[in-house]
């Protein structure tokens, strides 16, 4: 009869991505575009600058030509320097206004102007891609409707070229759709950015909450196990010790609650360290005979494999727990008890305790009951195994315990018996 098995299922692992998308990230992509489209934009301006150099005074030209094809390449190296990248954006924008509005007033009187576009036309479109990193919703529209707006009027007057009304608007409209497409596609890619910083930070938040929410669940099974298994199971054997063979039972039960509690508090759930499979079924094989001589012990196919030791003390404290149940409910002396170790593929290991005593019916063991549900069942699962269940009245109990959940278990041979599911969206054992 195959066995329905009880496999913890673990919080799911979340994995950030190497690079993952940041609004750090995309400004720094986007600043870097900018300055190195600047700098391109710088280099085709050059020869019209030297074209139209002899129209304005040489004062204006010495202020104002290094300041704007210096920044530039200073641009470029805040940008991809990471530092003060905002600042300098900003700044190319600022020095490219201050030409533009002084531009008209330093007109040398009675120079032949040019009459085709002037060579801080070619600037503008950079100067509002600037504005847009480095200033904020508002100033950057603002500077986005200004600056056009400047270069139109001095377009038109007769120290900017004199031109015709319409090709100072075409020109100056294709400027401004140039400039808002830029910063459609900033604000566009901020935003998107932006919300996916706030997506990962929920999604951190609420991976937090359930890995706390998990390890509150782990600690409380653990601490009901540890309750029910060292004291209230002691407790109760010693309350009913009216036997010499019950004495000597409690005493051993004693004396593994003390050693149960001692190792709890020296375990840590983040351990490393590793016990030997054949420790551990002899730890297991030596509680058997410590706590009933009708024990019979087997071990098979261990090997050399190993396994942590949180999971090795659950495994283990689950084992006892298993073999104490079927002393105290099983039934007379003459109950058959037995208990197998063996190994599994993939360094697994697998613990039968098997008894032909009274059984029960797992539907019907009341919610409030620990033995089973928690001492057991969730403790194995906790610790990365699975746990199934066969029993039925007056046919006996068999119980598989396995680490880790990974691995198949053969099927529970115990004949007579029903298979007792336990999954993990509800068990009610």
């Amino acid at each position: 009869m195959a066995t329905s098995l009880a496999v913890a299922r673990p919080a799911p692992t979340v994995k950030q991505p190497r690079n993952p998308i940041s609004r750090k990230q995309v400004e720094r992509v986007i600043s870097r575009s900018v300055a190195v489209i600047g700098l391109v934009f710088g280099a085709q301006t050059l020869p019209w600058l030297l074209g139209q150099a002899g129209e304005a005074q040489p004062w204006w030209l010495m202020i104002f030509v290094p300041a704007l094809f210096g920044m530039l390449i200073v641009v470029v190296v805040a940008s991809f320097a990471n530092k003060a990248v905002r600042f300098m954006h900003g700044t190319f924008a600022v020095v490219y206004f201050l030409a533009l509005l002084s531009w008209p007033f330093t007109v040398i009187p009675g120079v032949e102007v040019f009459s085709g576009i002037h060579w801080l036309n070619y600037l503008i479109t950079v100067a509002t891609a600037m504005a847009a990193i480095a200033f904020n919703r508002v100033l950057a529209t603002i500077y986005l409707f200004a600056a056009p707006l400047v270069y139109l009027i001095v377009r038109i007057l007769p120290v900017g070229g004199g031109a015709p009304w319409q090709l100072a608007v075409l020109e100056t409209f294709y400027a401004l759709i140039l400039g808002s497409a830029i910063m459609i596609i900033v604000t566009m890619l901020r935003q998107a950015a932006s919300n996916v910083d706030s997506a990962q930070a929920t999604a951190l938040l609420r991976y937090g909450n359930a890995v706390r929410q998990h390890a509150t669940e782990v600690e409380r099974v653990q601490v009901d196990s540890i309750v029910h298994d060292s004291v209230l199971t002691t407790l109760i054997s010693a309350a009913r010790a009216y036997t010499p063979e019950a004495e000597r039972l409690a005493a051993v039960m004693a004396g593994n609650a003390i050693g149960h509690l001692r190792e709890a508090a020296a375990t840590s759930p983040d351990d490393i360290s590793t016990v030997q499979a054949t420790d551990l079924a002899q730890r297991v094989i030596t509680s058997a005979e410590l706590l009933a001589s009708n024990f019979t012990c087997a071990v098979r196919s261990v090997g050399a494999r190993s396994l942590p030791v949180v999971a090795a003390e659950a495994v283990h404290s689950a084992a006892v727990q298993a073999m104490m149940n079927s002393i105290q409910h099983a039934g007379a002396s003459d109950t058959q008890r037995s208990v197998e170790v063996r190994g599994l593929e993939g360094n697994g290991i697998e613990i039968l305790v098997t008894d032909t005593g009274a059984g029960f019916d797992l539907d019907s063991v009341p919610q409030e009951r620990l033995g089973v549900r928690v001492s057991i069942v969730e403790r194995v699962a906790n610790a990365g195994g699975r746990t199934a269940i066969a029993s039925v009245p007056g046919a006996g109990t068999q119980i598989c315990i396995q680490w880790p959940h990974g691995n198949r278990s053969d099927e529970i041979n115990t004949e007579s018996v029903r298979t007792i599911r336990n999954d993990a969206e509800g068990d009610d054992l």
